[in-house]
């Protein structure tokens, strides 16, 4: 116990102490403490003040500590039934959808109900503090009145449509502390003590209008409470805002400071630094927990839902996989090196690609792929919630998760927050509801997990470090308090009232406005900066580098100079700069068979690029669910254009329209095959009519110079000594006078195509693409697809046999150099580094220190 606290003087002062004021009210009232019940602000606060009465009250009996949620629990069980407000998100949210349906919005109920439900929640309080024989009456009259406020837009229509649906709801519902007002609670307590904490309660005030002068308020909030200055710690960044407040937590321990509190201001920031603490072995007690979506145990039911969808794609099905104690690793790995390599991102479209595939490889794929289908299929159908009970536990049971979540703490608490349970709530097939889609059920999966909260267990031992919001610090013995994210954006001069209610709404419904919670949110700061130990900490950048402000709670104390600059309690250390010497490793023992254009090209930009990305073959995966980009229009403009060439081959014609029509209906055939929706598609698609357009009339006059098209995208291959040259060319025509026109097609800007071919030696694409082609002599050119006034325009190489010679020299020298062992330093500059998947490895950026 830490004596001498003014929290020791606030309740055990002989004179004015909390237990001495409660201690003469009984003496001149001769009222039996046993028939006394003192209502505490917040539940913690229960063991508080029973620890403090047996510290320094009167001896014999003692009075009942309670919250009005404890004292209507043991005055008589309440079970909701009917249309009761449960406060169980998974109740309510379908008792609202019933609701909503009765109120014309049948259609709109599973979009509506969350938004009704948490209407209802916050009209709760003040209907549970009306008689339950007026609630449905005189208060729901003058709580209706306030959907009348705004009709003059749809939005405000559905939105008083909504608050009446909301009112009406909490006027006719039953309240576990209904008990409280009724005459059977008063004939069993004398009198009732209130210790008020910063905002009055609804309900206590109602439970004081019905006791009268047999009810006493004792404030609790000490009102001079000697000033203390609180110590600031400013940070750089977020990181170093946990690691500055878990090094303020660490020297109040050492120190002999415990317990020590914890403010959660910022739940990221708070679960950050309980990290940190980790660590160092110390163990956090979270009062208030954190959503439980947030687990690991959600997060893993959520993807088993998301993988079921019709629409569901390749990333999340790969997630569920990943997530299944019963996962055939291998399969699961195979399946997702080929989607990436596909870049496939519908399941669906993956199904029907291995559907089709005839390949004898692709034989355990597709069983597979069969297998993982048979486990969605029956999650397709539309049902009750109780069947959708049973759906997903079988789901979770064949991949071998059910019992896995069963036995976490949090996968536990998932289980019951979605009656998953159904014994612990009574006979499964008497839940309410309708019959949900999968979408729909997975809503209602989401937002139940959304509003449930998850509390670690605390263990045995009482916390050394207590992590809670700052209105609980009162009435409480810390040896130290820890504010982190005392910034403007985290703990802001006035806190934002909850929900959409107007100050006028506010106001009539008697909803706590602004400037109470700001007077609230004020009293309790004042209280936590006059602890003995303060630290208060912030940050001078978010993540993004974005300057972040103090509070205007910590600007008001370091005007009137009650702010002490901190020591930071973390230990500097002397580390040695040491810079990192410049890799020349050996690729002689990893010897490349096969040379392709972007090999050979990574080997000529920076030899360590071409170590670590083709001979260790190293790779970054590429992102599935990743957004249509340049890149992508490319690779479809090559799928378009070979695939017209070749149908025009089979069927030719000279007529305009009729190639037009051709090419826009090849262009609706390649979109849909590479699964490409009209709107992720749609910047490309405005453009595409220009570009088909001008591409058209670029390839009437390339056949009028008499070249003739011959094949589109052939794989090539050309031994060279030990080397084998292989590649994909886009294109190969025929001229008049009989010679190959090898053609790659570029969508960069004419400006940047016309720099390759400026010197002949320093373009590898096309004169590795003419060592491809047996031909001893033939063109070259690149064949700029454009979509502005220049249209499509030939940049053709004229030196491209000279060049190719050149580097067939060059390839050969320098693979016999490799072989030889000689190194592969990083060479590359500019450009080539900015987006170099190996630059992690060369750590270029460590080679140089600056002084």
């Amino acid at each position: 116990m830490n004596e001498g606290h003014p929290v020791q003087a606030l309740w055990c002062d002989p004179a004015d102490g909390v237990v001495a004021r409660i201690v003469r009210a009984l003496g001149e009232r001769q009222l039996h403490a046993a028939r006394t019940a003192v209502l505490v602000p917040y539940a913690q606060l229960m063991a508080v003040a029973r620890g403090m009465w047996a510290r320094c009250g009167s001896p014999g009996f003692v009075p009942r500590f309670e919250t009005t949620h404890n004292w209507a629990r043991s005055a008589g069980g309440f079970l909701p039934s009917g249309y009761d407000i449960a406060f169980d998100m998974a109740r309510d949210l379908v008792t609202a959808q019933g609701l909503l349906a009765q109120s014309g919005f049948q259609a709109e109920r599973f979009a509506l109900a969350g938004r009704v439900v948490e209407l209802a929640y916050q009209l709760a309080p003040l209907a549970s503090a009306v008689a339950p024989e007026v609630r449905g009456s005189d208060w729901a009259q003058g709580a209706s009145k306030v959907a009348d406020a705004g009709s003059e837009s749809e939005w405000f229509r559905i939105e008083s449509a909504l608050i009446r649906v909301a009112v009406a709801w909490a006027a006719n519902s039953g309240y576990a502390t209904d008990v409280l007002l009724r005459d059977a609670a008063r004939s069993q307590v004398d009198a009732l003590i209130v210790l008020e904490g910063f905002q009055t309660d609804p309900l206590t005030q109602a439970l004081c209008a019905l006791w009268g002068d047999r009810a006493i308020r004792i404030p609790l909030v000490p009102a001079d409470a000697p000033p203390s200055a609180a110590h600031a710690h400013v940070a750089l960044d977020p990181e170093d805002e946990a690691q500055l407040a878990a090094a303020c937590v660490l020297q109040h321990l050492a120190e002999g400071r415990a317990p020590v509190a914890l403010v959660a201001t910022d739940r990221a920031l708070t679960r950050r630094i309980s990290a940190q603490l980790s660590t160092q072995g110390v163990v956090t007690h979270d009062e208030t927990g954190w959503k439980l979506s947030t687990t690991r145990a959600a997060a893993t039911l959520m993807s088993a839902l998301r993988a079921c969808a019709h629409d569901a794609a390749t990333d999340q099905v790969l997630e569920w996989l990943k997530s299944g104690a019963e996962v055939d690793v291998f399969a699961v790995q195979a399946l997702e090196m080929r989607l990436r390599r596909e870049g496939v991102r519908d399941w669906q479209a993956w199904c029907a690609l291995i559907a089709r595939s005839d390949k004898p490889q692709d034989e355990s794929l597709r069983t597979f792929t069969a297998t993982i289908e048979t486990r969605r299929a029956p999650m397709a159908r539309a049902r009750s919630l109780a069947e959708w009970h049973r759906a997903l536990r079988e789901l979770l049971t064949a991949g071998e998760q059910w019992e896995a979540l069963a036995a976490d703490f949090a996968g536990a608490k998932v289980i019951a927050a979605l009656w998953l349970d159904a014994d612990a709530h009574g006979e499964e097939d008497e839940f309410p509801g309708g019959r949900h889609s999968l979408a729909e059920f997975t809503a209602w999966a989401r937002d139940v997990l959304e509003d449930a909260s998850f509390v670690p267990p605390a263990g045995d031992e009482a916390p050394k470090v207590s992590v809670l919001p700052m209105y609980q610090l009162l009435g409480r013995v810390f040896g130290a308090v820890v504010i982190p994210g005392c910034d403007d954006r985290s703990m802001p001069a006035s806190p934002e009232p909850p929900g959409n209610w107007s100050a006028a709404q506010r106001l009539d419904l008697g909803l706590a406005s602004r400037e109470v919670l700001e007077t609230a949110q004020r009293a309790a700061w004042a209280m936590a900066t006059r602890n003995p130990s303060c630290d208060l900490v912030w940050r001078h950048s978010d993540a993004s580098g974005e300057p972040v402000r103090p509070s205007p709670l910590v600007q008001a104390l370091q005007l009137a100079h009650a702010l002490q600059p901190g020591v930071d309690p973390r230990t500097p250390r002397d580390v040695a700069v040491t810079p990192t010497l410049r890799p020349t490793p050996s690729g002689a023992l990893l010897p490349l068979t096969n040379v392709s254009t972007s090999v050979y090209e990574d080997l000529r930009r920076c030899p360590y690029r071409f170590f670590a990305l083709r001979q260790l073959g190293l790779r970054t995966a590429d992102e599935l669910d990743a957004e249509v980009d340049k890149r992508d229009f490319g690779n479809w403009l090559h799928a378009v254009l070979g695939q017209f060439h070749e149908t025009l081959r089979n069927a030719p014609t000279s007529d305009a329209q009729a190639r037009a029509t051709l090419l826009a209906d090849t262009a609706r055939d390649v979109t849909q095959t590479l699964g490409y929706s009209d709107a992720e598609f749609l910047p490309f698609a405005a453009a595409w009519p220009a570009v088909r357009d001008g591409y058209l009339d670029w390839l009437a006059k390339h056949e009028a110079d008499g070249a003739v098209f011959v094949e589109a995208e052939p794989w090539k291959e050309q031994p060279l000594g030990t080397l084998r040259l292989v590649g994909r060319l886009d294109r190969v025509d025929r001229t008049a006078d009989g010679q190959p026109f090898v053609i790659d097609y570029k969508t960069e800007t004419a400006s940047v195509t016309k720099e390759r071919v400026k010197d002949p030696t320093e373009d590898t694409q096309l004169a590795f693409y003419a060592a491809l082609v047996a031909d001893d002599t033939l063109r070259a050119a690149y064949v700029n697809v454009g979509e502005k006034s220049s249209g499509t325009q030939t940049v053709e190489q004229p030196a491209v046999v000279e060049a190719r010679d050149a580097l067939v020299a060059g390839i050969i020298d320098d693979f016999a150099r490799i072989a030889q062992g000689a190194p592969l330093p990083p060479l590359g500059e500019g450009s080539v580094c900015d987006f170099c998947a190996a630059r992690g490895l060369c750590r270029k950026d460590f080679w140089e220190v600056t002084p």
